[in-house]
């Protein structure tokens, strides 16, 4: 086991901050498949917020709802490990814990499902008064 870094201050406690953010990123996309996923369809959907025909609010609505579906599967994925090393024999509590984590990431998928949705129907709305 390595040892525990040193507590950095200042400037250089921020810049390791953004390096430690970039290896749970590196982590999390090399041992999780979900997050894979989730990643790739940001990537499809992040032009089609760009150009799809709605306000600059709107836009910034769908771009944080797909935002909040990375962030909360990082949480959930940051659980499962933690349980995963503290519990590594099934354990009903262990179980709950991480049916928990995949409950909030399924309630991110939920928000961004009906902010899509409303979104597409604006867009008909707009099209049909046409």
């Amino acid at each position: 086991m390595k040892s525990k870094p040193p507590l950095r201050t200042g400037i250089s406690r921020i810049l390791y901050a953004f390096l430690y953010s970039f290896h749970g990123y590196k982590s999390t996309f090399i041992n999780e498949a979900a997050f894979r996923q989730e990643l790739c369809i940001f990537v499809i959907l992040l032009p089609v917020i760009i150009f799809i025909p709605v306000s600059i609010m709107f836009k910034a609505i769908l771009f944080f709802a797909n935002m909040n579906i990375l962030i909360v599967e990082l949480l959930n994925s940051a659980i499962e490990t933690i349980v995963d090393m503290a519990s590594p024999e099934y354990h009903i509590l262990a179980k709950r814990a991480k049916d928990i984590g995949s409950a909030a990431v399924n309630a991110s998928f939920i928000l961004a499902i009906v902010m899509w949705g409303t979104a597409v129907y604006s867009v008909i709305t707009m099209i049909s008064r046409l």
